[in-house]
């Protein structure tokens, strides 16, 4: 990202907020350059998706889904392995009826 992750994340928040839903840091990494899991509950349909930033071949921003599970046992079992390789990694949740995300970036869902 060009801007400081906790700022980013901030924005993030505020963004979901602002559409009427809920959003929090569950996990806070560094601030400066810390990587960030996006946890989003579609609270219509239960399920999980956990959307991962990446970078694309040129070089820009981009969220993928590091795992097709909507099991929430198996999304936090791979939340966890990630903080044990990344203890910098920030934790978003987002509470969402619809299960948006609020991410900007592009999204490759496949």
């Amino acid at each position: 990202m060009n801007i400081p992750t906790d700022i980013w994340v901030a924005a993030l928040i505020r963004r979901a907020n602002l559409e009427g839903a809920f959003a929090v840091v569950s996990r806070r990494g560094d601030a400066r350059a810390g990587a960030v899991l996006v946890r989003v509950w579609n609270s219509r349909e239960s399920a999980m998706r956990l959307f991962s930033e990446a970078i694309d071949a040129e070089g820009k921003t981009v969220w993928i889904r590091p795992t097709k599970s909507s099991l929430e046992a198996e999304i936090s079992a791979f939340v966890e392995r990630a903080i044990g390789r990344d203890p910098d990694v920030w934790i978003v949740d987002i509470e969402d009826r619809d299960g948006r995300h609020f991410l900007v970036e592009p999204v490759h869902s496949d």
